[in-house]
């Protein structure tokens, strides 16, 4: 390695597309099943309620380091494409690294901002309405009109959650295959 490398953004783009995919699939797949199974949903709860805003802010961030760290692409014949934010942006690259690094963008930001708030706001309501009824939100039901509302929605908050999890790892995967074409 020499010196001339640390300077270089390559090192730094797969370093961080690494992070972006072995952290969304390693919590998606691995991490957050295993807890969920071992876990009290109470304490299983609380640690989600700290992972996520760093698991988010993660996939809200790291593209954005992509996009600065974009490499230009070299030819044979000694002509480069554009680095960084222009290479990002160049009208060639628009389906191959615009679309996916954009898409892991907004689904990041559309659950640290958005989605995530609003489930940790009803995961507080349904816990209020715990008290108020003397029952669990997971227990058997029946439930009060309240806790079934609640329970209804943190169900839709939580897929949409999921979805856009689900597409910030396809568009994760599908990055990888625009890096790998570049080795070839």
């Amino acid at each position: 390695m020499s010196p001339s490398s640390l300077l270089s953004p390559g090192p730094y783009h797969i370093i961080s597309y690494g992070t972006l995919l072995g952290t969304t699939f390693f919590h998606s797949f691995v991490g957050g099943i295993i807890s969920f199974q071992v876990l009290p949903r109470p304490q299983f709860s609380a640690l989600m309620t700290k992972i996520f805003p760093v698991y988010f802010s993660m996939q809200t961030a790291i593209p954005v380091i992509l996009a600065l760290t974009y490499p230009g692409a070299t030819s044979a014949f000694g002509s480069a494409g554009a680095a960084g934010i222009a290479g990002v942006l160049d009208p060639d690259n628009r389906w191959s690294v615009l679309a996916p690094i954009a898409a892991i963008f907004l689904t990041g930001v559309a659950n640290l901002a958005v989605v995530g708030p609003a489930t940790t706001k009803c995961m507080k309501e349904r816990k209020h309405q715990e008290t108020k009824d003397g029952k669990k939100s997971y227990d058997a039901p029946p439930h009060s009109q309240e806790m079934t509302a609640l329970n209804k929605r943190f169900s839709q908050l939580h897929g949409i959650s999921s979805l856009l999890n689900l597409g910030n790892l396809i568009s994760a995967v599908a990055y990888g295959f625009t890096l790998a074409s570049r080795l070839d």
